[in-house]
């Protein structure tokens, strides 16, 4: 190309060139011996070339790679530049465009890469360490730093290049309606104790249904790995992640479904209410007759169908269980602060069949329980509960506490009276009315949990299995609403739970309508389905 074109394309360019530099730059200094390479190569470039037909893509070409060439030098320009990689160009391209968003974008994808890759780059080019003190620093091979090199600058590369979709969590995270458990929190409270936090809870949710990388979770919630690596770290510490080939991860946290159907519920509510019916006619009458015989027992009321009625409640959420058979010890989520359990969360809900016409006008079958609790201060201490809506108690396992108990036997005992010095423990037993006017309010027995509960009969096995026929074919049926690896819990579960609670609850509804049980007073619901257990009545 002739002289006087060159510089008079050096001419038109020399502003947008500096304005490249200095973009590019940190300082002034910086930018002017930035600009005066480019210039020089672009001149001699020029020189050499016969025609080019998009003058401006071709300085944008040669100013990149300039700078490319500058930073592999100088190696000063820290939080921007990477040596040897080159942000995609085209001939299109107009030095008015902001570079600032392809910087930017550039960062974005480094924090992308793994953990180690990560490091490895921001020492390499960021804090110029050479490979020699990387290796010795994360105690690799030399070899190995230069393959992450390598393998980091091709990834950025095809990062650059592919457009980042921020997944469905990331545009609408889903929210916890509630946590529950079955088993030992530990020292800690529940599942809300570790994915309460909503980052935390759409992290476990996010490798549900199909088991992630690290890198796959980022990108299903909108973050890089960096933001999320330690607490992918944390959950998995604590059992609600569990890593799988591949170097994926997923759960066993048991989150209910976001769909149902109506029918299929009302369906089995009707299997359940026949099954009610049946074990008040065949089961209570057992349980009745095994406990009459119990003296040694404290009722506020002195009403004995609130103690037969806690018994008959037990006998049925506890005695008439179907076993699958299935193992379900994965399930376990046992934590580092001493919790072993199954973590359940209740997910907003809408029917596949809004328009079906219910049939049943059925009242809420919603408890907390059983619920059972111990003392090492006081040995003979223990207590057994479930919570419905028989019951006037308030806050669920969470409010349950095994003090409530050690101050009972401490009051029945004399250990303590109602004076400044007991005013927290008094208060206490107040706030959940155990105690009030000097007398106890809940059901006691002399004696030890299991002596009671193993008088209480078990469903007769020809009985439950007749009962319960139909229940497999509604446990498989709930397993479409269930990833695969839920589908072991749902189905013992379904069946271990169908004769629980709610049948237990619905009992209850029989005896008090027909006229077994006398309808329950107010007083009498601080204690309904509540037991205590120690070597101590009231009034010894």
């Amino acid at each position: 190309m002739e002289k006087e074109k060159v510089d008079k394309i050096i001419t038109d360019y020399l502003q947008k060139i500096y304005g490249f530099s200095i973009k590019k730059s940190y300082l002034y200094d910086e930018a002017e011996e930035l600009c005066s390479q480019i210039v020089e190569q672009l001149y001699t470039s020029l020189l050499k070339a016969n025609e080019i037909f998009n003058i401006e893509g071709y300085v944008w070409r040669i100013s990149e790679h300039t700078y490319a060439k500058y930073v592999s030098n100088k190696k000063k320009h820290e939080g921007i530049s990477l040596d040897g990689i080159q942000i995609p160009y085209y001939d299109e391209y107009s030095f008015e465009q902001d570079t600032g968003d392809r910087i930017y974008r550039l960062r974005e994808e480094v924090a992308f890469l793994s953990q180690k890759r990560r490091q490895i780059v921001y020492d390499f080019y960021y804090k110029n360490r050479s490979i020699e003190e990387i290796a010795k620093q994360l105690q690799i091979p030399e070899g190995t730093v230069k393959w992450h090199l390598n393998k980091a600058r091709n990834e950025l590369k095809e990062g650059f290049s592919m457009e980042r979709k921020i997944g469905k969590l990331g545009l609408n995270p889903i929210t916890a309606l509630s946590y529950g458990h079955s088993g030992n929190p530990g020292r800690n409270q529940g599942p809300e104790s570790y994915i309460g936090d909503k980052m935390n809870l759409n992290i476990v949710y996010s490798v549900y249904w199909e088991p992630k990388t690290l890198q796959q979770i980022a990108e299903e919630l909108g973050l890089t790995p960096v933001y999320i690596e330690d607490k992918v770290s944390f959950l998995e510490e604590n059992g609600f992640l569990v890593k799988t080939s591949g170097n994926r991860y997923t759960t066993y946290v048991q989150f209910l479904p976001t769909k149902y159907s109506r029918e299929a519920k009302e369906n089995c509510r009707k299997i359940q209410l026949k099954i009610a019916e049946t074990l008040v006619k065949e089961y209570v009458p057992l349980i009745r007759k095994a406990v009459s015989d119990v003296d040694n027992v404290y009722i506020p009321s002195g009403n004995r169908e609130v103690f037969e009625a806690a018994a008959i409640f037990y006998a049925i959420s506890n005695k008439c269980s179907v076993h699958s058979g299935r193992d379900l010890s994965k399930y376990d989520i046992k934590t580092t602060a001493g919790g072993d359990f199954v973590a359940t969360i209740d997910l907003e809900s809408k029917p596949i069949d809004p328009d079906f016409k219910s049939t049943l006008d059925l009242p809420s079958y919603g408890a907390c329980g059983s619920m059972t609790r111990t003392s090492v201060k006081y040995p003979s201490v223990y207590s057994w509960s479930i919570d419905t809506r028989y019951d006037i108690r308030q806050g669920a396992w969470m409010n349950n506490l095994y003090t409530d108990y050690e101050y009972v036997y401490e009051f029945i005992r004399g250990m303590i009276s109602d004076n400044p010095a007991n005013s927290e423990k008094f208060a206490r037993l107040k706030e959940r009315q155990f105690v009030t006017d000097n007398k106890v309010n809940i059901m006691m027995i002399k004696g030890g949990a299991n002596d009671f509960f193993d008088k209480i009969p078990s469903l007769d096995e020809n009985l439950k299995n007749e009962l319960v026929k139909d229940a497999l074919e509604y446990a498989t049926m709930e397993t479409k609403y269930y990833p695969p690896q839920m589908h072991d819990l749902v189905i013992a579960w379904t069946l271990g739970g169908f004769i629980g609670t709610t049948v237990a609850l619905m009992v209850m509804d029989i005896l008090y309508t027909n006229g077994t049980f006398k309808p329950i007073t107010e007083k009498e619901k601080i204690t309904a389905n509540l037991i205590m257990f120690s070597d101590t009545l009231p009034n010894e």
